[in-house]
């Protein structure tokens, strides 16, 4: 039987870390994720891309959420549209539902119930993520059960660990700043200082990377990935 297609998710957001959260979280849930920081690459990417819902900020820099949704609409984008926005006034809210949108959720928000929200649009569409399985080479992270495996062997992790590793996993061949490694597993601002993340990461890689091949790489300058060999 051929697999199932992961459903895809357009994320547009010009604030890079929640696009970076968001994206992460929908991934880790089994969802394929592009995004877009303005309205005009949203757009473009909505036609290449195709998704099955799109979580779209109201506020971006060239033209607003509204004005993508009607342009998406108009080249003939179904997807159910989940409006992520700092406006929580009702005008706003009843323009959002009333002009097409599906979902409005309110920044700040919890992250759990946006993903939670965007299952909720996918069934409704007739798509579902996979599962909570992760893996790059050899190495498989199971969120369901909390564990993980590097080939036949299991990795014991602290808690910590596991949400390092759960973000370099979820951008699988990307780059992943100290930023946001900061604010994806500690949810918190320590003033640029980074060694508390060497300190993990170096725990970390002693226990993923044991053995061959080294999965886990500093891109110098920038932070750390986690990619196929």
């Amino acid at each position: 039987m051929a697999p199932i297609p992961a459903p895809k998710v357009l994320v547009v957001d010009d604030e890079e870390n929640i696009s970076f959260l968001v994206s992460s979280a929908l991934r880790l849930d089994g969802c394929e994720v592009r995004t877009a920081a303005g309205g005009r690459e949203a757009v473009t990417e909505a036609e290449r891309f195709a998704p099955d819902a799109i979580v779209l900020d109201v506020m971006l820099p060239d033209f607003d959420g509204f004005e993508v949704l009607r342009r998406v609409r108009n080249a003939g984008c179904q997807a159910p549209v989940l409006f992520l926005t700092a406006r929580d006034g009702t005008g706003d809210k009843v323009l959002g539902l009333t002009s097409g949108g599906d979902d409005y959720i309110v920044k700040p928000f919890v992250l759990e119930e946006l993903v939670a929200r965007v299952q909720v649009a996918l069934r409704r569409r007739g798509s579902s993520p996979l599962s909570s399985r992760l893996q790059v080479h050899d190495l498989v992270l199971d969120d369901d059960a909390h564990r993980v495996w590097r080939g036949d062997t299991e990795v014991h992790l602290s808690a910590t660990e596991y949400r390092l590793l759960h973000c370099l996993m979820a951008n699988a061949g990307r780059a992943v700043t100290r930023a946001q490694i900061l604010d994806h597993v500690w949810q918190y601002d320590f003033d640029g200082e980074s060694s508390i993340i060497e300190s993990f990461m170096s725990n970390l890689r002693k226990k993923v990377d044991a053995s061959e091949p080294k999965l886990i790489h500093t891109v110098r300058g920038v932070g750390y990935s986690i990619r196929e060999p």
